[in-house]
This record gives structure tokens, sequence and C-alpha cells, in this order.
């Protein structure tokens, strides 16, 4: 299946005078289903819709959005895998150097606020044609929310860049019902009630059940009404029992529809088997990182039920597991393995929570009058079905599909959902770590894994301790890769200390570690700009100077000379300094299993 245009003379080829919908993304073009652009304009070239793809054009120039000509119904378009000013600049606010989804690794080839700025030249190119926004960036900046880059609260995405309609959360159900209509003879402005969109309205146009949030204005003047807001919000997520949500900017709103209801098995499947190359176009003569790291995965799920503070995929995947059919998965896996360059690896085999896969709610009324925005936090609900022969069979087959070299999981897991998946447990140490596991404690204190919606030191523990017996009886020497964080709300410098003591009792050492950084949509942001917890009103301490979050960082790099300075500086501070030779030294230390942290 050749690749889909990216110019006139492509769509020539295929004898088109013009196309129906012109995607432009700020990615490079990689025909693979783990890019949403491409995955969308596969699902709608199969619909039966003439389909191209602009891929990180010129923004300087209006004519790069030409290349494809004016599209029959819209744009479409996307900043990307990532909020463009998370993939420009550092926690620090220090500009990137590299670009992971571009040719060569190259920073610069798409623009700050980059949906802002496509749909701006997408107007200028064709005044008369829609433009319909989507993706991380626009879906979780559809509502008024506080920019950690410009240290305020910004407009909701949707007027700041003009757009006619904005999808949010997965795309697929809300592009098909729209073109489908479109094409039915439907007019786009009178489009305005397609689930997982979100349209500029007049008061007078609210739906009777709309629930009406706090107004930019109001938002914007009080963090107690932010707070509300983002609390009300997050009462509307359920998609089985969703009101649409209207929230004022001046004299109009902006009115969220219902989400998108979850995906059907049948449905992933049927998106899954879409005739992708899985290659980066073949203009490109540069390698792009990111397609090396995920050229040969498989996505077996989507969503993730853990709802943790600093995560946005509640408000965007959601958090109802929507698993692929077994044979959906392994057809998949050997299509990739039958490619020469694919050296029968299978890199991933996982989700946005590997150990999720089939996992489901169990309520009598599956969900629909649930309220939580976690299935895990505080404690695992009674009613999720944590799934554990179904994941330990499908890592099973697929190592034995003919062809398979090695397979492994590298999307990280549950530690607190693994204790309760004996099968999946023993699959996964015994033939998918290849040396090092991800997992994601974050924290280690318990009142600031309360902050994050983590589970607690004690499940990580227990964890470690299972990991640790299981691989020895094996007789393998295996990892674990924890994932920490510096700098999160709730966080001290003493917290921090404690967690670096805590990592030498275990005998864990990183070589990285996350700054927090506030991105839109998530509740850690919520915290972060009004300090306080929505949810309950309590305080909560907000890390926010560049030393503070800087010496904490340091904290867990202990075993670096550079860190030292600073590590001693941190511990004077907090007037801890008798753990100094403790922290510096080898001092009450176990030898270390060595790990990253992103």
């Amino acid at each position: 299946m050749p690749f889909l245009p990216t110019t006139i003379q492509d769509a020539k080829q295929r004898g088109w005078d013009e196309l129906d919908v012109v995607f432009v993304t700020g990615d490079a073009y990689i025909d693979h289903p783990a890019f949403g652009v491409p995955l969308l304009a596969r699902l709608l070239e199969e619909e039966g819709l003439r389909v191209g793809i602009i891929a990180q054009p010129d923004w300087r120039n209006v004519d790069a959005f030409r290349a494809l000509g004016r599209p029959r119904l819209f744009f479409a378009v996307s900043a990307g895998a990532m909020d463009s000013m998370v993939a420009h600049y550092t926690a620090a606010r220090k500009l990137r150097r590299d670009d992971a989804y571009t040719p060569g690794n190259q920073h610069g080839a798409r623009p700050n606020r980059a949906t802002i700025v496509y749909t701006s030249c997408c107007k200028s190119a064709y005044k008369d044609v829609p433009v319909v926004i989507g993706g991380i960036e626009a879906s979780l900046r559809r509502y008024a929310h506080y920019d950690y880059w410009d240290d305020k609260v910004r407009r909701s995405i949707l007027l700041d860049s003009k757009a006619d309609l904005l999808v949010f959360g997965m795309g697929e159900s809300p592009l098909l019902e729209l073109v489908r209509r479109l094409r039915a003879g439907e007019r786009f402005s009178e489009i305005q009630d397609v689930r997982g969109t979100a349209v500029v309205v007049g008061r007078e146009k609210l739906a009777v059940d709309a629930l009406v949030v706090p107004s930019f204005e109001d938002v914007t003047s009080s963090p107690g009404k932010y707070a509300e807001a983002f609390r009300l919000v997050t009462t509307r997520l359920n998609p089985l029992d969703a009101t649409s949500v209207a929230q004022g900017h001046g004299e109009r709103f902006v009115c969220c529809n219902p989400p998108s209801l979850p995906l059907p098995s049948d449905m992933l499947d049927r998106i899954y088997a879409l005739p992708f190359t899985r290659l980066p176009h073949p203009s490109y003569t540069h390698k792009i990182v990111a397609w090396e790291q995920i050229k040969t995965s498989v996505t077996t799920h989507r969503g993730c039920s853990g709802g943790c503070s600093f995560c946005a995929i509640t408000h965007h995947q959601g958090k109802f597991i929507q698993s692929r059919g077994e044979t959906s998965i392994l057809k998949e896996v050997a299509r990739i393995v039958s490619q020469p360059w694919a050296n029968g690896i299978i890199s991933d085999v996982g989700g946005p929570t590997a150990n999720m896969y089939g996992s489901r709610c169990g309520a009598p009324d599956e969900g629909k009058g649930c309220r939580r925005d976690s299935c895990l936090y505080p404690r695992i609900c009674r009613h999720f079905h944590i799934s554990d022969d179904q994941g330990a069979q499908l890592l099973e087959k697929v190592r034995r599909v003919r062809g398979v070299r090695s397979s492994s999981v590298t999307s990280g897991i549950r530690y607190d959902m693994l204790l309760r998946q004996p099968a999946y447990f023993r699959e996964l140490v015994s033939h998918h770590v290849g040396g090092l596991l991800k997992v994601a404690p974050e924290h280690l204190s318990e009142h600031v894994t309360r902050v994050m919606h983590k589970p607690g030191a004690q499940y990580f523990v227990r964890f470690l301790e299972m990991f640790r017996r299981e691989s020895r009886a094996l007789g393998k020497r295996q990892a674990v890769v924890p994932y920490l964080i510096a700098g999160h709300p709730g966080c001290t410098l003493n917290d921090m200390v404690d967690l670096a003591l805590k990592l030498k009792e275990l005998g864990l050492r990183v070589e990285q570690v996350q700054d927090f950084t506030p991105t839109p949509g998530t509740l850690s942001t919520c915290i972060y700009y009004t300090g306080s917890d929505p949810f309950t009103g309590e305080r909560v301490y907000v890390p926010r100077g560049e030393k503070e979050r800087r010496l904490q960082k340091s904290l867990l790099l202990s075993h670096l000379p550079a860190e030292k300075k600073n590590i001693l500086e941190a511990l004077r501070i907090v007037r801890r300094e008798e753990l100094a030779a403790m922290l510096l030294g080898t001092v009450g230390e176990r030898r270390p299993s060595v790990g990253r942290s992103r």
C-alpha cells in the first residue's frame, strides 16, 4: 500500500484532482499506527475519502499549506504527538536542542503553539475552508487552562486558534461522524453536537442540560474559581453518563459535547488492521528517533485506569480500558516480524500501562454511574476486574509467533496491579523483561504519593522483593528502572532526602530524573497553579523556585560527583548534614541495581 499523498503530484498519480481532507501535523510523516495523524488519515481513506498529509510545513510560508490544494471538506490540524511547548522547552523553560519526531532529531521543524499557528496558516491559504483541530495539544487545552510557559491562564485553544471545530480525546469516532454527515449534505456550521468535539456558541444555543463552569474571566481572576472549574469538568469525564460542559469566554461559550464512547474491540481491531507501511515517508534521508523507538511495538489496548495526578491520559484516552482482540494482536505481530527491518524483535507489547490489558469495570452498570477519576487510587476499586490469565496468555502467544526472536514489555506496568496478577508476573519476568523493567513509583514518601494519586512505598517494596526473588530463581540478571519525579506539588527538600535514603536502602540507583512540568489539563497542574487540591480544598506545598527544583533533582543523583555541591547545600538547608557520608559515600549502602528514571 503506497503512502498517502503529500504533494499535488502524489494525488494526481492516484487520479485525484482534489482531496476531501488534508491533515497538517507537527510531526514527520511516519505511516505507523502509533502516530495519531497517519492512523486517522488511513481510517478516512478506508472510509472512501481522498486524504493527504502535510507534515511539518514551513509556517513562515503560506504556500506550504497549499501543497495539496484546497480540501473539499476541511483541514485537520494537529501539533503532533506532543504539546508543542512541551516538545520545545524543558521544565526549566530552557530551549531543547532536539526533537525525536523530526528527521535527524533536529529542533525547529514546528513552531511554538503549533495548533494556533497552523490553523492561522490554513485560514490564510484558503479562507473559506473549515479547520478542525485535534491531538494532545488541542485536547488538553480545550478549556481555559494554566500555561506554564506564559505563567498565566490562557483562553480555550479553540478561541485562540479561531478553528471551526475541536476534536478532543481519540479522534476516530468524531471524525467518522463528521465526514459522514458532511457527505450526507449537512453544512459544517450546523454540525455542533458530535460527541468528542467542542464548538463555540452563543448563550442561546447552549444545551438545556449543559453544565456551565466558571468562566475564563472568573478562573483568571480567582485560583479558587479555577479549582472549581477543574473539579466540575472532571466530574463529566465519564462518557457513559456525561452531559455537555460549557465555559464562558466573554459573550461566547466554548461548549464541549460529551466525550466519545469507548471503542469496542472489533473497531480497534479494524483500525490496527489498516494497511500501514509502518515506515517513515521515503522522502526522509535522516533517522527519526521516535520511529526507531516504537517501530516494532504493538498497542494492545487504550485508556488507563490509574488516574495519576500528573498524567493527562484520563482526560484524553479515558479511564475505561479498551482492549483489542487476541487474534488481531497476533496478526500484527506476525506482520511486523515478517519485515527485514524488524529483526524478529517485538520491542513492546502494551499500552499506556501494559498490564491493564483485558481489565474492565465489573460493576452492574458497567461503570455508568462512576464518578471516580481512578480505579486504583486511593485503593483498587472492588468493581475493577483485573485481568491476569488473559494478559499472560497473550504474552506467551506473542513470543511463540513464528519469526519472533524476542518480545519485551517496555511501556511500563502498574506494580500494585501486578501483585494481583501472578500468571502475568511470571510470564513477564521469565520472558519479556530484556534486562530492565520500567516501573513508575514516582516517589516513595507517603504524603507525596498521596498528592500524586500513586500507590505508597509499601507496594513498591513488595513488588521489588518479588521481582528480585523471581529473577534470581530464574538465574536472570534483571533490574528495575524506577521512574521518579522531582519538584512535584507536595514534595519538599526533606521528602527528596528521604527518597534518596530509601533508594540507598533498596539498592537502587538512577541516572536521570524527571523535573515536574505543569502540563495543561492535569490535576497536578491545577494544584501547582492554585496551591490547593481542588477536591478537598487542602493547601499543598508547591516548590517553585529554580534553586529548590535543582536541589531536589540533585538529591537523587548522589552517586554522580558533579552533584556533590548541590547535595551538601540541600542537606545544610534542611539541617541534615549528618547524612552526607551516607548519601555521598557507601555508609549503609547496599550494592545498587543500576536503573534510569525519566
